[in-house]
């Protein structure tokens, strides 16, 4: 299977054995799965939010290219495919963890297609198009206290697993190696082909930390001077779905917070009002945490003299459609 890669053209390397799915050939149609189509997502130049200059240039990978629409999709194949190739997850097990909607996601729409029963706990205050298409996939879902927020999920899902561990396997995306050696694998390489080895600064919020540290690691290898920021909510209390605000969270266990350059702290309202001025301004409609993303790339791009900036959009706006924000005036 070859991984192309659009953008700005080149190819990226092929697709590591450990993701790799199987495809079928039928006369002359190759019968490929879904799961196929994880990972090669686009980069997307910001023209009008951030115009470009000879100097400065910023653009966002779009993870929606991914099956369910989200960057988890690249995880949740790594964490399932390790799981099976170690014999941890059997069909006799389910698959558990702990998800503000997502990861969970990605995980129900792998666990179709490859025959295996979810069970997630959630926080009761998910929105609802996120609870409608984990229902629609067959998840057994456990809601949460929605004040605890992605940690009361976390502490749920450690009660389920441990009251009947033989039954579960506890995918745990927080501590999971598997979960950054996804994008260090995939999402980095990716990057630094599609920019031609151009990329100077990586932002990328913090959620499970998956990301940041994954394709982080795989661009500091390409070139020492990367600089690799990171973004975070900058209070306890947000509306910025899948982002941690580390001081008051249980930190990820696969997160370093030595590892960044520098952290960048971003309100929920300013990541709101870049999610709608995306949308009328670039086209582009996304969730609250690639508004936050790109609120803190501009913040950089106007401290530095020249570089690239790349940013992550985890995911689509479709999802969040629901959301307050959107309504004019508010």
């Amino acid at each position: 299977m070859t991984y192309a890669i659009e953008g700005l053209g080149r190819k990226a390397e092929r697709l590591p054995t450990s993701l790799q799915t199987t495809d079928r050939t039928i006369g002359h149609l190759s019968q490929q799965s879904i799961l196929s189509h994880i990972g090669n997502t686009p980069l997307i130049a910001l023209q009008r939010i951030h115009p470009a200059t000879p100097e400065v240039r910023l653009y966002g990978k779009a993870e929606w290219y991914n099956p369910t629409g989200s960057v988890k999709d690249r995880a949740a194949i790594s964490i399932i495919t390790a799981a099976e190739r170690d014999g941890s997850l059997t069909p006799a097990k389910t698959i558990l963890d702990a998800t503000s909607g997502n990861a969970g996601i990605s995980y129900a729409m792998i666990a179709a297609a490859r025959g295996y029963r979810v069970k997630l706990a959630i926080p009761k205050n998910v929105n609802a198009e996120r609870k409608r298409i984990l229902t629609a996939y067959g998840v057994e879902l456990v809601q949460t206290d929605p004040l605890q927020g992605s940690d009361g999920a976390i502490r749920k899902a450690r009660e389920i697993y441990s009251a009947d561990p033989s039954r579960y396997f506890y995918a745990d995306q927080y501590s999971n190696e598997a979960n950054w050696r996804a994008h260090y694998e995939t999402t980095g390489v990716e990057i630094w082909s599609q920019t031609a080895g151009a990329v100077t600064h990586l932002v990328a919020g913090v959620g499970t930390g998956g990301t940041l540290m994954g394709a982080g690691k795989r661009l500091r290898e390409y070139n020492p001077k990367i600089e690799v920021i990171a973004l975070q909510p900058d209070s306890s209390f947000h509306g910025l779905e899948g982002l941690k605000h580390m001081a008051t969270s249980i930190q990820p266990k696969i997160y370093d917070a030595s590892f960044p350059d520098d952290t960048i702290e971003i309100g929920t309202e300013e990541a709101q009002e870049m999610v709608r001025r995306l949308a009328r301004e670039e086209g582009i409609l996304v969730g609250p945490s690639s508004g936050a993303a790109v609120v803190a790339s501009i913040k950089l791009a106007n401290e530095i003299k020249s570089g690239t900036i790349v940013t992550v959009f985890p995911d689509c706006g479709g999802r969040y459609l629901s959301e307050q924000f959107w309504k004019e005036g508010h």
